[in-house]
C-alpha cells in the first residue's frame, strides 16, 4: 500500500507539522479539523453549532480531496472543550451523518487549538 499526503486549499492549512490527511489505496485518515475559515485561517465566530458546521465542511473538503466523502466515513472522534455542548454538537453532526452514521467517540478536553470549541477527526474508506 502506498501512503500519500492529502492537501487542499478548500480546508485550512495545517497549523503545525502535520498533514490535513494521509491516504492509502483503501483508507483516509484525517487530522483533526477545527472551525478555521480556509481562506483567512482564523477561527470563525459563533458557538458550538456554527463551529461544528465549519468543522464538518472542512472535513468534507479534506475527504473529497482524498477521493472519499462523508458517506464513506467509518469512524470519527469528536473533541469538545465543554461536554455540556454535546447536545448542540450532536444535532449538527446528525445533519451531516444522518442514516447509518459512522462509529464515534466523543471526549471532553481541557482546550483546543486557537480556542476552538470542537474538533473532529475521521477515518474513511476511499470511494
Amino acid at each position: 500500500m502506498n501512503k500519500k499526503v492529502v492537501q487542499t486549499d478548500k480546508a485550512p492549512k495545517a497549523i503545525g507539522p502535520y498533514s490535513q490527511a494521509i491516504g492509502t489505496d483503501k483508507m483516509v485518515f484525517t487530522a483533526g479539523q477545527i472551525a478555521l475559515d480556509p481562506v483567512t485561517g482564523e477561527l470563525i465566530a459563533g458557538g458550538v453549532e456554527e463551529q461544528t458546521r465549519q468543522v464538518l465542511n472542512n472535513l468534507r473538503n479534506v475527504l473529497e480531496a482524498a477521493g472519499s466523502s462523508l458517506e464513506h466515513v467509518v469512524k470519527t472522534t469528536v473533541f469538545l472543550q465543554e461536554m455540556g455542548d454535546f447536545p448542540k454538537m450532536n444535532a449538527v453532526y446528525a445533519e451531516y451523518f444522518g442514516e447509518n452514521p459512522p462509529a464515534r467517540s466523543t471526549v471532553a478536553v481541557a482546550a483546543l487549538p486557537k480556542g476552538g470549541l470542537v474538533e473532529i477527526e475521521a477515518i474513511a474508506l476511499v470511494a
